[in-house]
């Protein structure tokens, strides 16, 4: 049940973000890399699997709803960090502003999730 609803959070926070409050800002940092059409099947994969990496490494062995969110923020720089800097590294033109934006998102994203699922369940 605490994947189901790390799955559920993480994914509507996301789609807020990516989608809505992000999305022009997104689109003025990458330029010509964004697709004018997701693929979905990429999409849900990616879902599922991120969901369990948090569920596996923030969530499932938190005690507390502090710890949770201490694991999860922890989570969110590594994974959002290694994207952005190996982007960072190897695309031509990828932008430090970006960089740091995405890597603040994951940062507050994956702590603030993790913190809610532990927090229902405590």
């Amino acid at each position: 049940m605490k994947f189901i609803l790390t799955l559920v959070f993480y994914l509507a926070l996301d789609l807020l973000w990516v989608g809505g409050f992000a999305k022009g800002f997104i689109a003025r940092q990458v330029g010509s890399y964004l697709s004018p059409k997701a693929d979905w099947l990429a999409a849900i994969l990616f879902y599922l699997i991120f969901a369990a990496g948090l569920w596996y490494f923030a969530i499932r062995s938190a005690h507390t709803p502090t710890e949770a969110l201490l694991n999860g923020a922890f989570f969110g720089l590594v994974t959002y960090g290694t994207y952005e800097l190996v982007n960072r590294a190897l695309l031509a033109n990828w932008p430090w502003t970006l960089v740091a934006v995405d890597m603040a998102y994951g940062v507050v994203a994956c702590g603030v999730v993790s913190w809610g699922v532990v927090r229902i369940f405590s």
